[in-house]
């Protein structure tokens, strides 16, 4: 199929007569405005107000999860994530080369050192197939318990896998797997807001979920990040080192520990209510636009990546997976050109400078991946939305 043809095509879905057709815009058109004023109008702008609070109990009703904590973002999020589930500096967590650069950079914020296992080609995400392989060929369990890397000999702290553009992974075999290896499963489900593994919501079967709320997520609050988890001790230490450990009381000063400033200011976390209140329209809405795109690519030689049997994806952004790196390019070029805005998969991590002597094992269906995947429009069409 011809790039042109694709072009016209995403123009005509979204308005032939928009100059510029962004990758993901944000959608403002109910309560954003009336609760961020009320917010400025109640003085409480920062990390106190009634509006961060609301936005944790939204995230639990949401996810499923018994306990949700607001950070400013969802690289906050992430960090705050790893220190809570143990890493320390110099020790491992296994992550998968193909993902945003904020994945990665969080284990460094916490010390830690990542580790890269291939993907599945139908998930996008951590495969539990060569994390299995590498832990067999690598690892072995001490007698502390402790899962110890033969190659390297540090301590391999955590599992971070990512649900990549909203498509849930196989996330229960890799908490199966990391359980007979003690290794602490924190699940980045930032850009899976919305998505499905069964009946349980991303983010809630590992022992810890992260969610991210930047400008250009399904639902936004222009940053913003959610940590989430069934274990009370673990959200309790999330509430406290995200409020830069201060002990409650009417006046002193008083810290307990090397904390962070990380709390959701009270304005992000109006906006970011008022955008959950839209979310099940928001997600049927792309959930239609989805339908509409594979049903134009289904007699093409392109790809229209869709979510696996048994899950159910929020479809955040759009996927085609083209035959060869040449038609990748070829479209990517095109489709920008005609101010239709199209972006490649991330450069796998381990080809970036500060990654680039990380261990990594076999990568071959990351690396097929890079070479084919683009993201096409996917914003929620103004036009389609309930009156």
């Amino acid at each position: 199929m011809e790039a042109k043809k694709i072009v016209d095509f995403i123009r005509g879905t979204f308005g032939e007569n928009e100059a510029f057709i962004p990758l993901h815009a944000p959608y403002f058109g109910r309560n954003e405005k009336k609760y961020v004023l009320d917010t400025i109008d109640s003085t409480f702008v920062s990390s106190v107000g009634s509006y961060v609070n609301r936005f944790e109990e939204m995230m639990t009703e949401i996810t499923g999860a018994e306990f949700a904590i607001a950070t400013v973002n969802g690289t906050t999020a992430l960090h705050l994530a790893l220190v809570l589930a143990g890493v320390k500096h110099g020790e491992e967590v296994i992550t998968q080369p193909l993902t945003f650069v904020a994945t990665a950079n969080a284990i460094s914020h916490a010390g830690g050192v990542p580790v890269f296992v291939d993907v599945d080609r139908n998930t996008m995400g951590m495969s539990p197939l060569a994390l299995e392989q590498f832990l067999e060929t690598n690892c072995i369990v001490s007698d502390k318990g402790e899962c110890i890397n033969r190659i390297s000999g540090r301590r391999i702290a955590a599992c971070l896998p990512m649900h990549t553009f909203g498509f849930p992974l196989e996330i229960k075999d890799i908490v199966n797997l990391c359980r007979k290896y003690n290794i602490v499963v924190v699940e980045d489900a930032a850009e899976s807001l919305g998505s499905y593994i069964g009946d349980s919501h991303t983010g809630i079967l590992g022992e810890i979920g992260v969610f991210s709320f930047n400008g250009n997520k399904t639902v936004t609050c222009g940053g913003g990040g959610a940590i989430v988890t069934n274990n009370k001790a673990i959200a309790q230490r999330a509430k406290h080192l995200s409020t830069t450990a201060k002990v409650p009381h009417a006046w002193e000063f008083v810290h307990d520990d090397v904390a962070f400033n990380y709390r959701m200011p009270n304005l992000n976390a109006a906006l970011a209510c008022a955008q959950l209140e839209q979310l099940g329209e928001f997600l049927e809405n792309k959930r239609n636009l989805a339908h509409i795109y594979k049903s134009f690519f289904e007699k093409s030689d392109i790809v229209f990546f869709e979510e696996k049997e048994g899950t159910k994806a929020n479809y955040w952004l759009n996927t085609l997976i083209f035959k060869d790196k040449a038609a990748q390019l070829d479209f990517l070029e095109t489709s920008n050109a005609g101010k239709v805005m199209t972006r490649p998969i991330w450069r796998l991590m381990n080809k970036l400078p500060m990654y680039s002597h990380c261990m990594t094992g076999d990568l071959t269906n990351a690396l097929w991946l890079e070479e084919r995947v683009v993201n096409i429009p996917s914003s929620v069409r103004k036009n389609k939305l309930k009156k």
